[in-house]
């Protein structure tokens, strides 16, 4: 059986923990980062848990991330 491809641009823009759990930064963390203030901008280097859609498609597209 070939190896699976691991979808790069996915596997720069998402973490998935030990346990199993799919982690996605906040959107929109460059945009106008001049205007935010340093609280708001220390929010976006937060990682959240993802959908359990999103989650499901990360899986299938990282095959070797677990």
């Amino acid at each position: 059986m070939p190896k699976l491809k691991t979808h790069k641009a996915l596997s720069k823009r998402l973490k998935i923990t030990g346990t199993g759990k799919v982690l996605r930064p906040k959107g929109w963390g460059n945009k106008k980062r001049l205007a935010k203030s340093a609280r708001t901008k220390r929010l976006y280097d937060k990682f959240f848990e993802a959908p359990p859609s999103v989650a499901r498609l990360a899986k299938r597209l990282m095959p070797y991330a677990m």
